[in-house]
């Protein structure tokens, strides 16, 4: 016991750190770093102001931090999921992807190289709500999703790249999609054309989630539920999409205590 009791602080440092690494690598490279940060500098200055005796400013933290605090969660919803969605029972050894992550960072790739060339783009991608009706009124393709085609359906010398393209699943059911446009112009800039507003009148009208590429500005919009998001990063871009799309579940493999912390720290 008392070659425990010595090794027992130098344990609790080894254990706090790897608690300190796994919350980081959740983390790092979203926009709940930011507001990790964020709060970070908050709890300091309300810290700071109580050891300084600024008891207004101290009361202030103190009465804005509670709703603050809610209000983030709130917006950086998908963010936080995003990040969470990191901490996997497969250990960080674990490099398979299920399939639908593999089409969201294809979907992701295209709508980033798109928006990096300033090519206009509308991708509305079908949730519960049936888009047959849109479908059958256009070009119907009903072809395995790719990267490839969904790149060349909206290079400017096709025929196809007006207009929007469908998706169903893993599928492009259809393109050169005529939407409906919507009749609020107050979400939509005098900058943005057509393209936004057929995205956002399609977002009234189901609740499919719809991406707008803009080939002015080059910049990423999502519309849902008839509100539409402007200047889309790419991490917030995948934390949006996965909090509304369920990723289909695969079977788990089986690891030992010994594997998972061996996976961890490599």
């Amino acid at each position: 016991m008392k070659f425990w009791t010595y090794i027992v602080p130098e344990v609790e440092i080894l254990l706090i750190a790897l608690f300190i690494y796994v919350l980081l690598s959740m983390f790092w490279n979203t926009r709940a770093m930011d507001l990790g940060l964020g709060l970070f500098a908050f709890f300091l200055a309300y810290i700071v102001s109580g050891w300084m005796g600024l008891k207004v400013i101290h009361r202030l933290l103190e009465s804005v931090g509670g709703v603050a605090a809610i209000a983030l969660l709130i917006i950086f919803q998908p963010e936080m999921r995003l990040a969470l969605s990191r901490l996997s029972l497969k250990g960080r050894g674990a490099k398979d992807l299920s399939e639908f992550d593999k089409f969201l960072d294809t979907l992701s790739q295209v709508v980033y190289n798109l928006a990096e060339k300033h090519v206009g783009a509308l991708i509305v991608l079908e949730n519960n709500d049936s888009l047959q009706e849109y479908a059958v009124k256009s070009v119907l393709i009903d072809a395995k999703f790719s990267g490839e085609l969904l790149e060349t359906i909206f290079a400017t010398t096709t025929p196809l790249h007006d207009g929007g393209v469908i998706i169903r699943g893993d599928r492009i059911l259809s393109a050169a999609t005529i939407l409906p446009l919507a009749d609020d112009h107050s979400q939509v800039a005098k900058s943005m054309g057509t393209r936004h507003r057929a995205g956002l009148g399609i977002s009234q009208l189901t609740d499919a989630l719809v991406i707008v590429v803009s080939e002015e500005t080059g910049k990423v919009s999502i519309a849902r539920d008839g509100i539409m998001t402007r200047s889309i990063k790419p991490d917030r871009f995948k934390g949006i999409i996965k909090s509304i799309f369920t990723a289909p579940l695969e079977p788990l493999k089986a690891f030992n205590l010994l594997d998972r912390i061996r996976a961890w720290i490599t």
